[in-house]
């Protein structure tokens, strides 16, 4: 009995999966995926490695103010409709304070490509009290769905969706170009990967995103509808 209450999980969790994958179909805008993936244990695609243990430090500006971003790979593992997923701490500070705490779950696939599973994140006042968390979100509940954030092999012109939780969480980005020229405070590059992103909730708004083969995202700058841009300052490993 106990073997086939482990099968029946077993069934019910790949069920589970293929069908977030079937409503997700549209990750790929321009190449769907006919069959459910399956996930292996971490992530090491070489443009959006999570290791655990390693931490990235971001310095740039939000609106006006001056800030730090840091963003951890957690050694947790928290399950989502079946999934393995890294949890990934992000700890936004503006001028000094905490204003906005995040954890992202990412999983990959035996293909290379990075899954995104969900976002728990929380916008701070200065006392540090919760005043919103608009953008949460969760695959498989209330209609989420699972979105690609880094395909395996980059190639330019292809799009994909990132998220989606109807009116909410609604990214997308497209591949602009695998040789851009990029240098930050921590390195430099010039076969970097250059992508833009943006989301129908605010269609006046568009950003730029630089990840370099082996370290990640590296910058990120609005470039249209706003006043936001991060650098790679520093990577500490634990």
């Amino acid at each position: 009995m106990r073997g086939a209450a482990r099968s029946l999980r077993s069934v019910l969790a790949i069920s589970a999966v293929a069908a977030l994958v079937c409503v997700a179909c549209g990750a790929a805008e321009n190449r769907t995926p006919h069959a459910a993936p399956t996930f292996v244990p971490g992530v090491d695609n070489p443009w959006f490695p999570l290791k655990p243990g390693t931490t990235f430090i971001y310095k740039g500006v939000k609106d006006g103010q001056s800030g730090r971003d840091v963003v951890t790979v957690t050694n947790r593992i928290t399950r989502i409709r079946g999934v393995r997923c890294t949890a990934v701490e992000d700890r936004l500070y503006l001028n000094g304070r905490l204003a906005e705490r995040t954890t992202d779950w990412y999983a990959q696939d035996a293909q290379g490509n990075v899954w995104y599973f969900g976002e728990a994140t929380a916008e701070l006042d200065k006392s540090g009290r919760v005043t919103s968390r608009e953008g949460s979100w969760r695959a498989g509940v209330n209609g989420a769905r699972v979105g690609i954030v880094m395909p395996a092999h980059p190639e330019v012109g292809r799009s994909f969706r990132q998220e989606y939780y109807k009116g909410h969480a609604e990214d997308h980005f497209a591949v602009l170009s695998v040789s851009a020229s990029v240098v930050v405070p921590y390195t430099a590059s010039a076969h970097a990967l250059l992508t833009k992103e943006w989301t129908p909730l605010e269609p006046d708004t568009l950003d730029h995103k630089i990840y370099i083969r082996g370290i990640g995202l590296v910058k990120e700058e609005t470039i249209k509808g706003g006043d936001e841009r991060w650098e790679l300052n520093d990577i500490v490993h634990q």
